[in-house]
């Protein structure tokens, strides 16, 4: 009896803890959005020396994604750091060097699920087993934060050449497979038809906003039933309608920093929605920028499988019309 008392009170604890960590989060990104940011534009393009990109881990190279793109992107913003790599202090210790004392870390999540013994047993039986989701917090440090790191620790640490992004994208848009028309004075995704319309790059007051224009319509395209299945059929003004607005803001501005591409627009048309939403739902933001790094994962996957070689010809006819 008490190994179960005792069992209850740990999953009554972790649930608590995982509400307190929703609750922690989506207040920090409504705060933001509440003074007018948008916590998933880049930080960088206003001046400040800020490094350019998706934030990673120093150590391993590899990209956080959801919602800790949007942690550490505002702490960098906040704390004017010049890169994009953390480490946890065990890692800072392991490359050599060590976090300065003082410094205070930024918690990030990790989410992910496990069976309990009970629910194994029960598949053993032929029934169903559930897994129970759970959150897990851990402390990262900005190598900016870090002194005697070795040198070199973080690779390709620079953003792509200005030179080179433009016809990256026209790429990444090539690749996606993604019936794609240029013409009109209006950006849309037509789900029923499965095509992207957007007015042509001459049309912009700044011709590289029109890579996050489509970018941003892209990310409606992977929601097709065909590719990640979103609910993309909803009504101007909902709630679903506002969730798919926030993943395709997102999911833009996520291509973009991988991309190496600044864009200077900061739509804010949806804000009031946005919060709304938050407020309500205090998972909303963690599933939105979840979607938004599947969609951004599935067009650069695909512009990886396609190869430079292969869709060279079809991007560079895109920039030639």
């Amino acid at each position: 009896m008490r190994g179960k008392t005792s069992a209850r009170a740990r999953s009554a604890s972790d649930m608590s803890d995982r509400a307190s960590l929703y609750d922690e989060v989506t207040g920090r990104i409504i705060g933001e959005l509440e003074q007018g940011r948008l916590p998933w534009v880049q930080p960088w393009g206003s001046g400040a020396d800020l490094a350019p990109g998706l934030p990673r881990n120093a150590l391993t190279g590899r990209a956080y994604s959801g919602v800790n793109i949007l942690i550490l992107w505002s702490t960098v913003i906040e704390r004017e750091y010049p890169s994009q790599g953390w480490l946890t202090f065990r890692q800072a210790l392991s490359a050599g060097g060590q976090v300065r004392k003082g410094e205070k870390g930024t918690t990030v999540v990790y989410a992910d699920r496990f069976i309990p013994q009970a629910e194994r047993d029960k598949a053993r039986g032929g029934e169903e087993a559930k897994a129970i989701p759970f959150l897990k917090r851990f402390t990262v440090f900005n190598v900016a934060q870090c002194e005697g790191l070795a040198p070199g620790l973080l690779p390709d640490d620079l953003p792509v050449p200005e030179r080179e992004a433009i016809p990256l994208a026209e790429a990444v848009i090539a690749a996606s497979g993604v019936d794609f028309r240029v013409g009109g004075d209006q950006a849309y995704y037509v789900p029923s038809q499965d095509f992207v319309a957007v007015p042509p790059q001459q049309a912009f007051f700044e011709q590289i906003n029109y890579y996050r224009t489509c970018l941003h319509e892209l990310t409606h395209a992977t929601g097709h039933p065909s590719r990640l299945a979103r609910n993309l059929v909803t009504q101007f003004g909902s709630r679903d309608y506002a969730r798919e607005e926030l993943i395709a803001e997102m999911g833009s501005a996520f291509l973009c920093a991988a991309l190496g591409i600044v864009p200077t627009v900061r739509h804010a048309d949806y804000i009031g929605s946005w919060l709304e939403v938050l407020r309500e739902d205090n998972r909303a933001i963690f599933r939105a920028a979840s979607a938004a790094s599947k969609a951004a994962d599935w067009l650069l996957a695909r512009h990886e499988e396609a190869g430079a070689d292969a869709i060279d010809a079809t991007a560079q006819g895109r920039i030639a019309a």
